[in-house]
């Protein structure tokens, strides 16, 4: 019996990872379309320099874009580091869901994680967090803890709350003060989420987790010749969605 219970929990971890390079390519796709409101589920993918309609052997993560020396193999233009970072970035984020949980929960921590990984990457490259995305997060937090943490409902439709208003009043208030935007309406959303996942007793955490990794990546590109100024500006989703991970899996031991 013991035996099996390993091989189950064995088989929920690995899957993640052998299953994270292909959603990787997947978010990549959404990544790129989202934004400009392109069809995800259909339509081929094509080589965005020659526009040729991409074979099977052509889509396999990161073993294509190496096979081909990061260029297209009909037009052999450079294709850039996009698909095959976001691909082993998804990797990444199913090895550190392994190493937080490793059991059961692995998948269900795998789903948020790459939910992140997407919305923080399209505000890195467009300055955006897609309704689409943001609000279903929001929704599927409130309905896991509804199903399954019904003790926990209440903490986080608070957090849901309380994460959309005090991000608002925050932005509104820097807006009042420096007549310009500095927090847009997808943070305050995104941190709703956060609040739906997490709970409103650690959206502090959530929000110092975000500042400080906000801050130690403004020392790092300032240390690597980066000129920032008092009008230079950062997308803030990125930190959001990595320090709400950071607190669904190691909320027990951080907090």
């Amino acid at each position: 019996m013991l035996t099996d219970v390993v091989s189950c929990n064995d088989l929920i971890k690995w899957s993640a990872v052998l299953a994270a390079p292909f959603i990787g390519s997947f978010l990549g796709v959404v990544v790129q379309r989202r934004p400009e409101e392109r069809p995800i589920t259909w339509g081929r993918s094509r080589c965005e320099h020659c526009g040729t309609v991409l074979a099977a052997r052509d889509l396999v993560p990161v073993v294509s874009w190496l096979e081909n020396m990061g260029r297209c193999r009909y037009c052999h233009q450079r294709l850039g580091w996009f698909y095959p970072g976001i691909e082993i970035a998804a990797v990444a984020v199913a090895l550190l869901a392994i190493i937080a949980d490793g059991g059961e929960g692995t998948w269900l921590d795998c789903i948020l994680g790459w939910w992140l990984l997407a919305l923080g990457w399209i505000d890195l490259r467009r300055w955006l967090l897609p309704d689409v995305l943001t609000l279903p997060l929001i929704v599927a937090g409130l309905a896991l803890a509804a199903v399954f943490a019904r003790e926990q409902l209440v903490d986080r439709a608070l957090g849901a709350v309380l994460g959309y208003l005090g991000l608002r009043a925050i932005a509104l208030i820097y807006c009042a003060l420096r007549r310009r935007e500095g927090l847009g309406q997808g943070d305050a959303k995104l941190l709703a989420a956060s609040g739906a996942w997490v709970g409103a007793s650690a959206l502090p955490h959530v929000i110092f987790g975000a500042a400080l990794s906000a801050l130690v990546t403004v020392v790092a590109l300032r240390l690597t010749g980066v000129r920032l100024g008092a009008q230079s500006a950062l997308p803030f989703g990125p930190f959001l969605a990595f320090a709400t991970w950071l607190i669904w899996l190691f909320g027990p031991v951080l907090i």
